[in-house]
């Protein structure tokens, strides 16, 4: 696609930061917006998605969760990492939640998207279907899915998107890939290499870019589009726990680890990823929904080793300023 004001993307962040006043702010300063619909019911989505038509007329564009499949397995580890857990739970005073499975309201969205198009709609977690494919196209909408894997191209090919998000190891948050078997895998400037080797598909790429000359460089290597996700969290208009924000910039160092979702995610390292969450089961949105009461009485009392700090690598480079500065910024630095 030819994106808006040159190849600059807003990553979608999930659980807060994205929120409507981000997305608008940065796709008004000339970058490509993304809202995320993860953890929203379709009725607060299109509340959401109302809400950024109101503050600009720029093209934004929408990320799903792909549901992830339910086992009885699941369950039984997350209970298992549950009684792990439970110790530490009770010398907070919080009672765990409890350990279920959900589609994040998946058809309901996608319903949604298809009656009320948007440009581009973007997938993590998983597959959208060749019918979910084709209804989201008929309507108008590109459809991008996300990778972590090269050997993960050719899925894409067949399933007839338009374009493939290749996610690297750099960046913060859960991996958006559909297969989460806990390795390490390419560092972006890498993956993106292997994809575009793969494909004629449109790549964007993303994963610890937090300037716009690191953004140039990934599009001088192939890369159809550059995202930002880290870069944002600084800005007011990101919906991020003032623990969260100040972490970001006093703490050092990262992991991606199972213990907060039962999902490979990066986060900055606390005590709960480095003692408690060692060998969190894969089993999301089980341990999701176990650990969500424990997580909301961190952030509401500032007690970081409760939070799940998602951070990219390069968190320590943040610069806190207002979102369409940054976008701006990022667009000089790029050169557009």
């Amino acid at each position: 696609m030819t994106w808006p004001h040159g190849p600059l993307v807003l990553a979608p962040m999930a659980g807060g930061p994205g929120s409507p006043e981000l997305v608008a702010a940065v796709s008004e300063a000339g970058l490509f917006g993304f809202l995320p619909a993860g953890y929203l019911s379709a009725t607060d989505l299109e509340s959401r998605i109302t809400a950024i038509r109101a503050l600009t007329a720029a093209p934004f564009g929408v990320n799903v969760f792909v549901p992830s499949p339910d086992s009885p397995l699941a369950h039984t580890e997350a209970m298992g990492y549950a009684a792990r857990l439970a110790p530490w739970a009770a010398d907070a005073g919080v009672e765990l939640g409890r350990p279920s499975w959900d589609d994040d309201g998946y058809e309901t969205k996608i319903d949604l998207l298809v009656g009320n198009p948007v440009p581009v709609v973007s997938f993590t977690f998983g597959w959208p279907s060749g019918h979910d494919v084709e209804r989201l196209q008929d309507v108008g909408s590109q459809v991008w899915v996300t990778i972590n894997d090269p050997a993960e191209t050719e899925w894409a090919q067949e399933l007839g998107v338009d374009g493939v998000v290749a996610q690297g190891w750099e960046a913060g948050g859960h991996r958006g890939g559909p297969v989460d078997n806990g390795e390490e895998h390419l560092p972006t400037a890498a993956l993106l290499a292997a994809v575009r080797a793969r494909t004629e598909l449109p790549v964007l790429a993303a994963g610890g870019v937090m300037t716009g000359q690191e953004a140039r460089a990934l599009l001088e290597g192939g890369a159809s589009a550059v995202a930002f996700g880290t870069a944002f969290l600084g800005c007011p208009e990101a919906v991020l726990a003032p623990v969260h924000l100040h972490a970001l910039t006093h703490r050092e160092g990262t992991t991606v680890t199972r213990a907060f979702t039962g999902r490979s995610a990066r986060a900055l390292r606390t005590t709960w990823t480095d003692v408690i969450g060692e060998g969190a089961p894969a089993a999301y949105p089980h341990v999701h929904h176990l650990t969500a009461p424990l997580r909301a009485h961190g952030k509401a009392t500032g007690e970081a080793d409760l939070v799940h700090l998602w951070a990219g690598e390069g968190h320590a480079r943040l610069r806190p300023m207002p979102a369409a500065d940054l976008a701006r910024t990022l667009r000089t630095e790029a050169g557009f």
